[in-house]
């Protein structure tokens, strides 16, 4: 059995010289897409954020990489996952080697070796949203001390075919929406399931999908988090990538409409696609057209229709504890933090994140008051915010 002493751990600033070995590791089901080479790569090239990739050898085998990035959060500089702000999952890159053989040992080191590489640069280590238990594996880094997350993932395993998966679910229910769904649009002229494939297909969609999100926003009254324009730019990036096979780090779907409201887009979503795992990243609807008929709705149903057809084996709705997720999911997933303070800062830091997640999550558990603290942020849209995520 390998020891964890055998374990040598090096930081790099820039990502190409890690390439090839990046992508073997990425191609492995368990490590999550957000952490893949071209993901990472978009974020990089759009935001310019100091690099810190984290790369472990053991016997002269790549072990792991975590792709990390310095972003300073007010007084404190936080070593995280590159891109966080937009990731569904994260798992960093290990090889099924490694995560067969680790143990304590070896995440106390990878601590050490993070602490130790990082000092100087980063006041807190920020590792969010892992799941400890993935796919029948428990994390490498579960070891180490940890919070829970206050928002958990919503998935919906794909059986064999599209019948037994919405078997799982209230499938004559589902079947009498979808039927009134398609004669409501049918009544008005039609629609078409759209997928983007050219290039100004896919950036008018992209652009239609922010607007929508837009209007979206400015009615809840919260932060619009696709706003910045090196995060339009981050998704324009995404989805110039050429994939193999299913694979793609994004694709836009969407419901066109026919006959009186020709060429209008009712709905959109963004999917990603790594192995048999894919990710909805965002969707958004127009509700000044055809809002009855649930195009939102829909597009999931043609989606995960499709998605079974292609042999994926889980559709993910990602993080957020929101009504229509809970409809189609029968998996919940529990995702952790993990704070390892480096400075004194970082020690400070990590006290008062804890603190701020375990108050989110004791409001999440609480419907009404959850429900309560939803109003009055969409009551106070006229006060200045920072940009962020609704959390």
């Amino acid at each position: 059995m390998a020891k964890a002493e055998d374990l040598v751990i090096h930081l790099f600033e820039r990502m190409e010289p890690l390439e090839a070995d990046w992508r073997k590791l990425e191609t492995d089901n368990t490590n999550s897409l957000h952490q893949a080479y071209d993901w990472c790569a978009a974020w990089a090239k759009t935001h310019h954020n100091p690099l810190a990739i984290v790369l472990g050898r053991r016997n002269g085998e790549v072990a792991f990489i975590l792709p990390l990035e310095i972003l300073r959060h007010g007084m404190v500089k936080n070593a995280q996952f590159i891109a966080a702000r937009f990731n569904n999952i994260n798992s960093g890159l290990f090889s099924a080697a490694f995560r067969a053989n680790a143990g304590m040992a070896e995440a106390e080191q990878i601590n050490r070796a993070l602490i130790t590489l990082l000092r100087g640069k980063a006041d807190l280590v920020n590792l969010t949203n892992i799941p400890f238990e993935w796919r029948g594996e428990r994390h490498p880094l579960s070891p180490l001390p940890a919070i829970e997350n206050q928002n958990h993932a919503f998935q919906l395993p794909l059986l064999a075919d599209f019948e037994q998966t919405i078997g799982q679910l209230n499938a004559k229910r589902r079947r009498k929406k979808f039927r009134n769904q398609c004669r409501k649009l049918d009544a008005a002229g039609g629609f078409d399931h759209i997928i983007a494939n050219a290039t100004t297909e896919k950036n008018a969609l992209l652009n239609t999908f922010f607007e929508q999100k837009a209007i979206r926003f400015k009615a809840l009254g919260l932060p619009n988090v696709f706003h910045a324009p090196e995060t339009q730019a981050f998704f324009r990036l995404l989805l110039d990538v050429h994939g193999s096979g299913h694979n793609t780090p994004l694709e836009l779907h969407a419901i066109r409409l026919k006959g009186e409201f020709d060429g209008r887009i009712a709905a959109i979503a963004g999917l990603s696609r790594k192995g048999d795992h894919v990710i909805c990243q965002f969707c958004s609807i127009d509700e000044s057209v055809m809002a009855d008929a649930s195009p939102g709705e829909l597009l999931f149903w043609l989606m995960i229709e499709r998605a079974c057809k292609e042999g994926a084996a889980l559709f993910d709705f990602g993080v957020g504890d929101q009504s229509y997720k809970r409809s189609w999911c029968t998996l919940e997933t529990i995702q952790h933090d993990i704070l390892l303070p480096i400075s004194i800062i970082g020690r400070l830091a990590r006290l008062a994140q804890r603190g701020v997640t375990r108050a989110k999550v004791a409001i999440k558990s609480n419907p009404k008051l959850y429900a309560a603290v939803q109003r009055l942020r969409a009551r106070v849209d006229e006060l200045p915010r920072a940009s962020g995520a609704d959390d």
